[in-house]
């Protein structure tokens, strides 16, 4: 049964300026998401931003926002070719407080604009 479905969009350009400033990327990225960002080279700015909708996405799917969720408590990382939600803290907190015990995202991005999308799926 579904318990939650949210959706996200980010302009790329936005996230651009965040690249330039590692103590603003550490405040919202897990260490491991902020090394993927820069491993994409060209691509960084989208990945970034891909990665923030996801972060909100999730909030949207709670219902609740990301009231009280840290943001580095949601990592968004690169599967065996497909993305992955990995969830600690805070934000583990809020899922299992949500009754949901499956997520599913789903990514995209192109020149200007970065979308996700997080379903949260219970018993």
């Amino acid at each position: 049964m579904i318990t939650g479905i949210g959706i996200d969009i980010v302009r790329v350009n936005r996230m651009e300026r965040w690249l330039n400033n590692l103590k603003l990327l550490q405040r919202y990225f897990h260490n491991d998401e902020i090394e993927i960002i820069f491993s994409r080279g060209k691509s960084a700015a989208q990945s970034l931003a891909v990665r923030f909708a996801a972060k909100e996405a999730f909030g949207k799917a709670l219902g609740t926002g990301l009231a009280n969720i840290t943001l580095k408590d949601i990592m968004i990382l690169s599967g065996d070719g497909k993305p992955e939600i990995e969830l600690r803290g805070s934000a583990q907190k809020a899922l299992e407080k949500s009754g949901a015990v499956r997520m599913h995202i789903s990514l995209t991005h192109e020149r200007e604009n970065a979308v996700a999308i997080v379903v949260l799926e219970g018993t």
